[in-house]
């Protein structure tokens, strides 16, 4: 067999070394940045996880199964979250832009021309933020689980998860796993209040006024028994987003991605080409 048939063949048989997902850090204003990166497609995408999340919490099936020849995806731990620590995380009122910004300047200092974003629940604002302030650089977007401004009835949701010794075990011990009892448990209080405090602001305002300034396609998924994240914010998106679409997963509840992993994987791709 001539070399390169036999190279192609081995290569369709054998993970080839780019299908591996490696990690690293980089340092992007002032932090140290922990990343995943896998896949060798002309199409950079950005995972941006949730609430204390990281690539490896929130975004396996994604790392591995999104298709490595059109793609080339990364999943960013933000500041304080996952490996990006130091620092611990905080919970200013910029936090969110604060998020998008290192985003955006972490895939520059990767030196990737253009991106799409998939941004899950916190993730999903941070994308929605990015694609307003830096348009040109964004190519498209898919977000789920996310909210442009907070209501009572999003505080007291937000109330009801901030023991987390009441949380699922399920939910709990990747989280546990990463961060151990305390961090984890003090972090997630902090981010309750980190959130609450945009109920204070007019209209409970986090992004409403940057939606439309959204350029980019975008695609907004949302899991009809979504628990955390009521389905008038998904409409509100949609209908602020100009020329987006709202696709509806009805059994999907906050972690449609990794539920309904495969229905979501084909989605996404099928949106992003």
């Amino acid at each position: 067999m001539p070399r390169n048939l036999l190279y192609s063949h081995l290569s369709s048989h054998l993970p080839h070394f780019r299908t591996s997902v490696t990690s690293a850090k980089v340092a992007v204003n002032g932090v140290q940045l922990h990343y995943q990166q896998t896949g060798e497609g002309g199409h950079a995408v950005l995972l941006l996880p949730g609430m204390l999340g990281s690539g490896e919490t929130d975004f396996g099936p994604q790392l591995k199964n999104l298709n490595k020849k059109l793609f080339t995806v990364v999943a960013w731990d933000p500041r304080g979250y996952g490996h990006s620590r130091p620092p611990d995380r905080d919970f200013p009122a910029d936090f969110f832009e604060r998020d998008a910004k290192d985003a955006v300047d972490l895939m520059k200092a990767l030196k990737f021309k253009k991106v799409s974003l998939l941004g899950w629940s916190d993730g999903g604002i941070t994308a929605l933020i990015a694609a307003a302030k830096y348009p040109s650089y964004i190519h498209k977007m898919v977000i789920w689980g996310a909210n442009a401004y907070v209501t009572d009835e999003d505080s007291m949701i937000y109330e009801g998860i901030r023991d987390v010794s009441k949380w699922s075990e399920r939910t709990r011990k990747p989280l546990e796993a990463l961060y151990g009892y305390d961090y984890f448990a003090r972090t997630c209080e902090k981010w309750v209040d980190g959130i609450r405090q945009f109920k204070h602001l007019p209209d409970g305002n986090i992004c409403r006024h940057l939606l439309p300034q959204v350029q980019c396609p975008t695609l907004i998924v949302h899991g009809e028994k979504d628990p955390l994240v009521p389905r008038f914010h998904a409409n509100f998106i949609h209908e602020h987003v100009k020329g987006s679409r709202l696709h509806l997963m009805p059994e999907g509840k906050h972690n449609l991605h990794l539920r309904f992993a495969n229905e979501f994987n084909r989605l996404a791709e099928g949106f992003l080409q």
